[in-house]
């Protein structure tokens, strides 16, 4: 190979190297992994996927430890206080206070016991998400009016359009997380 082909070549390699690395950098700004260890840890003891669990956090807060939404839900996995009480309650967390829900640890904890106990009440995920953003409540009511659920377990149709994007959105970031993870080695 004569030098000209040998520089072309090199051109080509910095060039791919640069493209490649500048996707990685946008996808590292745009779908960021902090706090994975928190999330892996619970989200085995919860029996969970960890890009789902990365899926919530990301659509929830965007990984924003400190997030208050503009209906008091808090943290990372934006929870409410009665409901950040109600899981510490179950969990036996003793002196919980409601400002813990910023300390990811906390958070990360309670917001995955929460998705595992939805899913098991449900047995269903997309359910347990729909149950997550619009409440258990909602959840019930639709499945039982025949409009929305035909069998009383799975929902044919979500009335609220913000649920319905919000379902969406987890979904198709729970997709752009496994491959985050596949790259990075982390997960099979």
């Amino acid at each position: 190979m004569n030098l000209k082909k040998i520089v072309k070549w090199l051109i080509a390699l910095v060039v791919i190297g640069t493209v490649i690395a500048s996707f990685m950098i946008a996808v590292n700004h745009l779908y960021p992994l902090r706090y994975f260890d928190t999330i892996q840890k619970y989200a085995e003891e919860y029996h969970l996927k960890p890009e789902l669990v990365c899926a919530v956090i990301h659509t929830e807060s965007k990984f924003n430890k400190e997030a208050i939404s503009p209906k008091g839900a808090s943290g990372l996995m934006q929870i409410t206080e009665s409901t950040a009480t109600w899981l510490a309650e179950e969990l036996g967390m003793t002196d919980f206070a409601y400002d813990q829900v910023f300390d990811q640890e906390v958070n990360i904890r309670l917001g995955c016991y929460y998705l595992n106990r939805l899913e098991n009440q449900y047995g269903n995920m997309n359910v347990a998400l729909c149950a997550y953003n619009a409440g258990s409540g909602n959840v019930n009511n639709w499945l039982n009016n025949s409009e929305y659920s035909s069998d009383g377990k799975t929902l044919n149709r979500v009335p609220f359009s913000e649920t319905q994007n919000y379902l969406k959105r987890v979904k198709n970031t729970q997709k752009i997380y496994a491959y985050i993870l596949c790259i990075r080695g982390t997960y099979q």
